[in-house]
């Protein structure tokens, strides 16, 4: 009895250590579990960056990770380093696929991708040009300024290759020379990893493989791995919308003529409060772009030329001058030198049309109205014709616009004789005979 004890005691410790074991070794490896893939095929924003962080964080820690499809011109350096960051310290596996053939990863996009745990990219896609660019009035630097920010960028972009052991030279080519290469160039030079037909593709390659997490080194296990296709929330897709410089621009454009009309019409209420909602939102849009301030003034400036246009007779000088300053101001809104945050001119030249159009037409209107005879009052009187009823001196009645009046004139008028209107004395019109004013004999009706 006590032999059958011992030997059920050692195959019980023996199964127990072989259990440990077992644990320990896989410990070291992320079993099948799910992998979120986002898409990103814009440019990189404070609301793409958002929305790259947000995704990390709930990607379930321990066999979980974050795919991210990615095709991008560039972007913002501070949301750039706002990814970039949030993937170096991720605690989970965070693989960036440029994706699909004819994608791109430029400028910030060459950052990111070299910031992943595993970097991939399709067949025909490419990646490069990363060398920084200016943001503000003009978008000029001195050359002092531009060798300290070429520098900076240089440092960031070789500390992230060291980081993940890719090419630094290359890293350094894409900074200072803007290099651009191929997915195949890529892996030769070991920019990155490998290239896949697809996200299943990708997947099998990267079966097996140990990245660096920020607590240690972890096996890949995507055998078994789940795919969700993880979309934008509303908030998410509201912020990216308002984060297109063509959106922000029509806003922009939306909001001034809404206050304008407003502004004219006192009243009307629903072009204000359009056009009041349109200029937040695009000012809120603008906080998160590269604005050039100096094309907001000439928007502006342009709005306040129509206005002076139904104030000074300027013979629509005025009115072409604010055209000119709108184009300009269209423009120069946004820097120009950043890829994919400039307004499209497919969305600027209709625009501009439009609200020129819109403009014109007001002061048109506007100057129309003021320049119309008064039909009413004291004004209203002069120069209206009519007949007189009775001889007219010093007193008379005449029929002019429909109502008898008591009338005088300077000179004797003969009873039936065509007149006009030329003064109001008191109660009285003073009128003078159409022949003096060498005009033909018109007829009137009479009473």
């Amino acid at each position: 009895m006590n032999t059958v004890l011992k030997r059920s005691f050692i195959v019980l410790v023996f199964l127990t250590l072989c259990g440990i074991g077992y644990a320990a070794v896989q410990s070291n490896a992320a079993p099948g579990g799910v992998y979120d893939v986002i898409t990103i095929d814009a440019a990189i924003t404070p609301a793409v960056a958002r929305y790259i962080e947000v995704s990390i964080d709930e990607a379930p820690v321990g066999g979980g990770g974050v795919i991210i499809l990615l095709d991008t011109p560039g972007g913002l350096d501070t949301s750039m380093r706002s990814i970039v960051k949030k993937i170096l310290n991720a605690p989970v596996p965070v693989i960036v696929f440029v994706y699909p053939s004819g994608a791109r990863a430029a400028s910030a996009g060459v950052m990111i991708t070299m910031a992943a745990h595993i970097a991939a990219m399709a067949p025909g896609t490419n990646i490069g040009a990363a060398h920084p660019v200016a943001i503000g009035l003009g978008g000029k630097m001195d050359e002092t300024m531009a060798k300290k920010v070429e520098n900076d960028a240089v440092a960031y972009a070789v500390g992230i290759a060291e980081k993940r052991r890719r090419s630094v030279e290359w890293a350094e080519l894409a900074v200072r020379k803007s290099e651009s290469i191929t997915a195949e160039e890529a892996v030769k030079k070991k920019v990155i990893d490998l290239v896949a037909e697809n996200v299943e593709d990708l997947l099998s390659k990267i079966d097996g493989k140990t990245i660096m997490l920020s607590s240690g080194p972890l096996t890949l296990d995507t055998e078994k791995i789940r795919i969700n296709e993880k979309s934008m929330g509303l908030r998410e897709r509201i912020l990216t919308t308002l984060s297109n410089p063509n959106i922000a621009y029509l806003l922009l454009l939306i909001g001034l003529a809404g206050l304008y009309f407003e502004f004219s019409n006192p009243g009307a209420v629903l072009p204000g409060v359009v056009g009041g909602i349109s200029l937040i939102l695009a000012f809120f849009a603008m906080q998160t772009l590269p604005v050039n301030y100096a094309g907001v003034l000439l928007i502006l400036f342009a709005v306040i030329l129509f206005i002076l246009e139904i104030k000074v007779v300027s013979h629509g000088m005025l009115t072409v001058a604010g055209i000119v300053s709108l184009v300009l101001g269209s423009l120069l809104l946004f820097d120009a030198s950043i890829p994919g945050l400039r307004v499209s001119f497919s969305v600027m030249i209709p625009a501009v049309v439009v609200i020129s159009a819109f403009f014109v037409a007001v002061v048109s209107l506007a100057v129309k109205a003021q320049m119309r005879h008064a039909a009413t009052g004291e004004e209203g009187m002069i120069g209206q014709e009519g007949r007189a009823l009775t001889p007219v001196h010093e007193e008379g009645r005449v029929f002019v616009k429909g109502e008898y009046w008591n009338a005088v004139s300077t000179v004797p008028i003969e009873e039936g004789t065509s007149v006009r209107v030329i003064g109001i004395r008191g109660l009285k019109v003073e009128v003078e005979p159409l022949q003096q004013a060498g005009r033909g004999r018109l007829s009137s009706t009479s009473p």
